[in-house]
């Protein structure tokens, strides 16, 4: 296949309305072929260069209309990535903040795309405290789907699903809503889940649900939960995978199921469902599922959870052909890695792509590497992508931003994107840092948001650094067999000197002076020579450790999904920021014990 008949058959066409755009997708999701998929990914990425300077073009090209673009100087004659660079700034979310609220507020003139965007996505707002508006458009979910392609076409190479094989999804739609300008707002996954392809898209896959739509799309996450739960075990020898968006959300699912497994199932055993549900097109689903008493499942599965040792290895007990369990796990999502390891017992471990609430970055294309090793290519069609180098100490350098094919191994970068929906030289805040290269496009590793920080004066520890302080100190914990259930941060400056303080939730209880310990394992864990000097001269006060009540993280999550947060789609905070208001008054309002550093002392 040349590169011409390649790009052509890759990249986005210029469609000029959106139903030629759903009847393209709908073409492209019934004709799966896997091994078409990895030969297709093998041309782009070694042709990466090319293929990136013809997405520019065809980005510009589809928005020579756009007011943002025309404002710089962009017509539709430039399609030079220089040109482009030369003209159009770099920018972060505040800076097109204007603009997208001009959409939001029902303003279809061609703002920041040629075409109006029929929806907006909103982020979680964990990062910043406050949710960002983003374009959604036909393109973005052609993307979602390539990626989702891609990565399935790689996955089921090493882990083979059968054709009647399910896949238990723990996926929640949060309600979309209207604004006030008459656009659809909802988050990124509800803006997925609700588009007419996702569900052609996910069957051409062979990723059928086990839950009925009626869950997914529940008002009430707990008892969409709940129904997850019970219909996964209704299907589990159809269970081929287990997902959730992130770790979280698999540990969370896992943990609930160990509370109330019993009453999942008696539901199984008299083939009535709970009345815990209450939602009534949930319940009618779910009656069908049941579809009448099964003693013999409830026992199998009764059987198998008393047989459990501390609930090791629940996940292929409760699902026997389960092949591996599949979400976000790094980045943010590494603490709850060794608790879902725990679950899954022997099963693999499978890293999902990395994307954001802007659009897909990377696939997976190596999914047996376990989420400590995990990396991702760069897919070098789903945007035009470039690198600010980031200095050792986590400083974006003065040097200008290179493009995709230019990183070095071993350099850490933020990540800047173009796409389709509206976003020009946009600064994400993710640092990578760039492990190889799959043919001539780069893999990287996710390392850390970069406005994510603890900072007084000179010290600069970001929320890796959090995450590696936390379990080194949690190992102290470990040797009393408790564990850190979830864990935050603020920096607390109300007093002179300002100190951190680290907030955990943990599974028991224990002596004080065992906290103490992890107090102070906490302290010496944050090796940023800026914060240990100062600490030594005491230009930073003493670390606190506060402990809170269990459930006090849950109540977080309560918070941010009463925001319309999506359950999926949810991060927890792990620096929380003085505006963050309702957050802090959560953690501080369930402290049950403080400790100070003695460290330095």
């Amino acid at each position: 296949m040349t590169i011409q008949s390649f790009l052509s058959l890759s990249l986005p066409r210029n469609c000029t309305a959106r139903s030629n755009n759903i009847r393209m997708l709908e073409k492209k999701v019934e004709n799966f072929n896997m091994n078409r998929v990895i030969d297709e990914f093998e041309e782009m990425t070694r042709n990466a260069d090319q293929v990136q300077k013809q997405t520019l073009k065809e980005i510009l090209h589809k928005n020579k209309s756009a007011i943002y673009l025309q404002n710089f100087g962009i017509n539709g004659n430039t399609t030079d990535p220089e040109a482009f660079k030369a003209l159009v700034p770099l920018v972060t979310d505040l800076d097109l903040e204007p603009y997208i609220k001009r959409m939001v507020d029902g303003d279809t003139s061609p703002i920041l795309t040629a075409l109006p965007v029929p929806a907006i996505s909103l982020s979680s707002g964990t990062s910043q405290g406050r949710p960002k508006f983003i374009p959604f458009t036909d393109e973005l979910m052609e993307n979602t789907l390539q990626l989702f392609r891609t990565a399935f076409a790689f996955r089921n190479r090493d882990f083979p699903i059968d054709d009647n094989g399910r896949a238990l999804q723990f996926i929640f739609s949060s309600k979309q809503y209207i604004s006030k300008g008459g656009v659809p707002v909802g988050t990124a996954t509800t803006n997925v889940y609700r588009n007419p392809n996702f569900k052609a898209g996910m069957k051409a896959i062979q990723s059928l649900c086990c839950s009925p739509d009626e869950v997914i799309f529940s008002p009430d996450v707990h008892q969409a939960l709940y129904c997850h739960l019970l219909s996964g075990i209704l299907f589990r020898d159809q269970v081929q995978y287990v997902f959730a968006s992130f770790a979280h959300g698999l540990v969370h699912a896992f943990r609930t199921f160990e509370q109330l497994w019993e009453e999942v199932v008696t539901d199984i055993e008299d083939g009535v469902l709970s009345s815990r549900i209450t939602v009534p097109s949930v319940r009618t689903a779910m009656a069908k599922l049941l579809s009448g008493p099964n003693p013999e499942l409830a026992e199998t599965i009764r059987t198998k959870c008393m047989s459990l040792s501390n609930w090791y290895g629940l996940i292929p007990a409760l699902f026997p052909n389960a092949k591996y369990v599949y979400g976000i796990m790094t980045g943010s999502m590494e603490p709850y890695v060794k608790k879902l390891r725990h679950y899954a017992g022997e099963l693999p471990l499978v890293s999902h792509d990395y994307g954001s609430s802007e659009g897909w970055i990377a696939a997976n294309v190596k999914p047996r590497l376990s989420p400590e090793e995990a990396t991702f290519a760069v897919v070098p069609n789903l945007g035009y992508f470039e690198f600010l180098p980031v200095s050792e100490t986590g400083e974006t350098e003065q040097e200008p931003p290179v493009g995709l094919t230019e990183v070095k191994i071993g350099q850490e970068y933020e990540v800047v994107i173009t796409n389709y929906a509206g976003l020009y030289r946009y600064r994400l805040g993710d640092v990578v840092k760039i492990v190889g290269f799959y043919n001539k496009t780069p893999q990287l590793k996710f390392i850390c948001r970069r406005n994510l920080i603890l900072s007084i004066n000179i010290d600069k520890n970001t929320e890796r650094d959090l995450q590696m302080s936390v379990e080194s100190a949690a190992k102290r914990l470990a040797e009393e067999k408790i564990e850190v259930i979830d864990f935050s941060s603020h920096v607390d400056v109300s007093t002179e000197p300002g100190h951190y303080v680290i907030y955990w939730e943990i599974s028991g209880e224990t002596e004080d002076d065992v906290l103490q310990d992890c107090c102070n394992c906490l302290d010496k864990g944050f090796i940023d020579a800026g914060y240990m000097s100062s600490r030594k001269c005491k230009t930073i006060g003493a670390l606190e450790l506060r402990v809170v009540e269990r459930g006090t993280f849950r109540k977080v999550q309560e918070h941010f999904l009463g925001l319309g947060s999506s359950a999926g789609q949810f991060k927890m905070p792990r620096c929380v920021k003085p505006n963050n208001v309702k957050v802090l008054q959560i953690l501080c309002d369930n402290v049950v014990s403080r400790f100070f550093s003695t460290a330095f002392e």
